[in-house]
């Protein structure tokens, strides 16, 4: 099981918009340095809306191929299609990525057991471990606790990423699954870096974060010690972070994290549209909000 901050990665880009594979390598190998648990690839904050199915493909690709081992790489391989979702897969699971992650359905609301069985049908197809995604605010369709264990009872299904901000919600999940699922392994992460904290100390596995994409090592520190029950460690650090975990999401995900980095000097500062540049009243925002955070650019 895969615990701690796993980074939700964005996708450099040039400014003619194609995407910026050395820039990707370079934040990789610094998220190595840094002492990330996983990269995830090719999720919300990788613009993965955005990108063509060659496109994507080509990320995940680069990002195993410059991970090579040292350190897990989850590829976002969910669609609103089924088979276009096991084919993402498939082609992930062929250049080796350690597991996918699969977003619920979106815009098409399915039910239930519409959610289950694409779930179900994805897991039968394709031989990896799947971390399923559950982001209302985004996809509608909501994927229950009772569905969620129904999927957590079948072998290939490993994990959630809780985006519902919801931890009385997280905690039920948390208490049922024992009775559920017997001994199998099975993780819950906060896709929520202002309330990974708590999920932490009540039995999550981790956080999916966005936040880890500016200040990983403390991201790092923060869930280790979470984890490992030293609480005071975890709140300081917690305390310290808490503004970029508030402010980054000042616009749509990952137009913040993106114009952050670039600030930084580590990325370009395109991004795809629908998505536009972080405005200039909003700069000001996530600027003091890096300031507090004890950041130095």
């Amino acid at each position: 099981m895969i615990k701690g901050s796993l980074v939700a990665i964005v996708t450099p880009l040039h400014d003619d918009g194609s995407v910026d594979f050395d820039t990707y390598r370079k934040l990789i190998e610094w998220h190595i340095e840094k002492g990330t648990d996983a990269i995830v690839s090719m999720g919300t904050t990788g613009e993965s809306p955005t990108l063509d199915f060659d496109e994507h493909n080509e990320v995940v690709e680069c990002a195993v191929k410059t991970a090579a081992g040292r350190i897990p790489v989850i590829a976002g391989t969910g669609a609103n299609s089924t088979q276009e979702a096991i084919r993402l897969t498939k082609f992930a699971k062929e250049v080796g990525a350690d597991a996918s992650l699969q977003v619920v359905p979106y815009y098409n609301k399915p039910t239930q057991e519409g959610l289950y069985q694409h779930f179900k049908t994805i897991s039968d197809a394709v031989d990896i471990p799947i971390i399923l995604y559950n982001v209302p605010g985004r996809t509608v369709a909501d994927l229950k606790n009772d569905t969620v264990l129904r999927l957590a009872k079948l072998p290939g299904i490993v994990g959630i990423k809780d985006a519902t901000g919801d931890l009385a919600r997280a905690i039920d999940l948390l208490r049922r699954l024992p009775t559920e699922i017997g001994a199998k392994d099975f993780a819950v992460y906060s896709g929520n870096d202002d309330s990974a904290l708590a999920l932490m100390l009540v039995g999550g596995s981790g956080v999916i974060s966005v936040t880890a994409n500016l200040m990983p090592a403390e991201m790092h520190e923060m869930a280790a010690a979470a984890l490992d029950g030293e609480i005071a460690k975890a709140r300081r650090l917690n305390d310290l972070l808490m503004p970029l975990h508030q402010k980054l999401f000042v616009e749509p995900n990952p137009v913040a994290p993106k114009w952050a980095l670039y600030r930084m000097g580590l990325i370009g500062k395109a991004i795809r549209l629908p998505l536009t540049m972080l405005s200039p009243e909003n700069q000001k925002v996530v600027e003091a909000a890096m300031i507090e955070a004890g950041m130095r650019f």
